[in-house]
């Protein structure tokens, strides 16, 4: 037979007995001899791999100083943390004043770009006030022509007070006259009367007929003439309305002139803050309606409103301390207070509130606004704008 057909125990024997110069060379030989169908390789390659030696002491060692490394740290975080809470659902808040004008009309000077900062007072924009003039300077004809009347009745009134008193003593002393002048007719026809027909004439009767009647409707007349005088009282009160009406009316010429004077005013918008310029949406030329949303101040002052769920309100009170962390500035620390809790969580007022009370309830935790205030660690270089994501960290002691 072949040499190569030789079993393998065969060569292994050979080996061994052969000398030590030659091992190496079979050795050589028998790993580099590929493996076939009828005969497989060596027999050390079917022997299962020797067991993997025991761990060392050392690593059980080092397992054990791990797992209590991470106890004590677990529980040295947990005593320091034990009376604080924190939240990543917080945001800075602040006092963004909408700006809107009063009248309609068009921007002729615009003073103030994106951004800026202005402050209490100063002019923002003007609106075109040509008409607000006019309108203004119309009141102010009003209110002069109003009060040229009301001082004509104010002097009717004066003399009225003496006009009427006056007249009803003249009537009065005509009534008189009438009666003195009734009563001597009358004396004059009696007296022709009682005479002997031959001692006067029809004549002088008839004219003393006549003279008695036309005394007697003098009379009449000084009556008349004096019940017309007699209402004296009514005759000034009426003279006081007229006063009292054209009062009135002045001043409602002098409101239509205020109110025109401010529509005048509101031409002019200024800053009723300090604060930032910001989502401006007019321009130069801009045509601006009354309501319209011009853009917005933010205040300077800023505040934290953190989203705490409900069951980290247990222990929290207003006047705790907090440091705030700002997600933008990682290296400034910002200090404060809980300056009050919301008597209501976010779900309670929302738009559309959920109807717990029909279909299939499903517990979720509610979160309810805490308000915090910013005492220290402000950068004046750093700007803050609102909505900005902030960690507070609240001490519970």
């Amino acid at each position: 037979m072949p040499q190569d057909d030789e079993a393998p125990w065969a060569r292994e024997t050979d080996v061994r007995h052969e000398g030590r110069g030659e091992a190496p060379v079979r050795e050589r030989e028998r790993r580099e001899r590929p493996a076939t169908p009828e005969r497989p390789r060596d027999r050390e390659q079917e022997r299962p791999e020797a067991a993997p030696p025991p761990r060392s002491k050392r690593v059980w060692v080092i397992l054990g100083l791990v797992a209590l490394a991470a106890i004590v740290g677990g529980a040295t975080y947990w005593y320091l943390t034990r009376n604080q809470e924190t939240t990543d659902d917080a945001y800075t808040d602040g006092r963004p004043v909408v700006i809107a004008p009063q009248v309609a009309g068009y921007v002729t000077e615009l003073d103030i770009t994106d951004n800026q900062f202005v402050r209490t007072g100063d002019v923002l924009l003007r609106i075109d006030a040509r008409e607000y003039v006019a309108a203004r300077d119309q009141a102010a004809g009003r209110v002069t022509s109003a009060e040229a009347q009301l001082d004509n009745a104010r002097a009717a009134l004066d003399v009225a007070r003496i006009t009427y008193p006056a007249r009803l003593a003249s009537a009065r002393a005509q009534r008189d006259s009438a009666q003195a002048t009734l009563t001597r007719a009358d004396a004059d026809l009696r007296r022709q009367l009682s005479l002997n027909k031959a001692a006067t004439t029809q004549t002088s009767i008839d004219e003393a007929t006549a003279t008695a009647a036309g005394a007697r409707a003098q009379m009449e007349e000084a009556e008349a003439a004096v019940r017309e005088a007699e209402p004296v009282a009514q005759y000034i009160a009426q003279a006081e309305a007229q006063v009292h009406e054209l009062e009135g009316e002045v001043a409602q010429a002098r409101a239509q002139l205020a109110l025109a004077e401010v529509n005048l005013s509101y031409c002019t918008l200024v800053a009723p803050q300090d604060g930032w310029v910001t989502e401006r949406n007019v321009y130069l030329g801009n045509y601006v309606n009354a309501g319209g949303q011009l853009f917005a101040l933010v205040s300077p002052r800023v505040w934290v409103t953190a989203n705490f769920k409900e069951d980290q309100l247990n222990r929290m009170r207003p006047g705790q301390t907090v440091s705030i962390a700002v997600d933008a500035y990682p290296g400034l620390k910002l200090s404060g207070h809980v300056d009050s809790i919301q008597k209501g969580s976010g779900e309670r007022f929302s738009t559309f509130p959920a109807e717990n009370a029909t279909g299939n309830f499903v517990k979720i935790v509610q979160r309810v606004p805490v308000k915090i205030d910013i005492d220290s660690g402000l950068d004046p270089n750093l700007p803050l704008p609102l909505g900005l994501s902030v960690e507070p960290t609240v001490y519970l002691k």
